[in-house]
């Protein structure tokens, strides 16, 4: 089993991909998309999809601080239609409140990375994060 892990915005989608054995995530890669112009990325995830043999898809849901659904959960909730669409695999969401804050954070505190620097890595370390924290979840269930 190996889950894919995604953050997506307007922009870019954050990728990370699960270890075979389901226990955790490493960010991989920042895909380019662009929303606004129907372009979702979909040949490159492809790529990812068959090179790392994925059986499934975490995407995160970036619900409000309240739990209210805005147009950023329809806009991940129609990428995963997209997903389910092309490559038939099961799509589950998470709820990735605070993810990108948190890997911000990571990324000052732990990394001293400049403001530029974090730009360009942010998004696959808020997948990993998304994608770590369904694991964990999992995990915990299955116990």
């Amino acid at each position: 089993m190996r889950l894919m892990g995604l953050d997506v915005g307007s922009k870019t989608v954050g990728v990370a991909i699960s270890d075979l054995l389901g226990w955790t995530s490493q960010g991989i890669e920042i895909v380019s998309i662009d929303e606004e112009n129907e372009y979702f990325g979909l040949d490159r995830i492809g790529e990812l999809v068959k090179e790392h043999e994925v059986t499934g898809f975490v995407i995160g849901l970036p619900k409000n601080m309240n739990n209210s659904s805005g147009p950023r959960v329809d806009a991940a909730k129609k990428y995963g239609s997209l997903l389910k669409d092309k490559f038939g695999l099961p799509i589950d969401f998470e709820d990735e409140r605070l993810t990108t804050v948190e890997a911000e954070r990571m990324l000052i505190e732990k990394a001293d990375v400049s403001r530029n620097k974090r730009k360009k890595v942010i998004d696959k370390l808020a997948a990993g994060l998304i994608l770590q924290s369904y694991l964990d979840k999992k995990g915990k269930l299955l116990q």
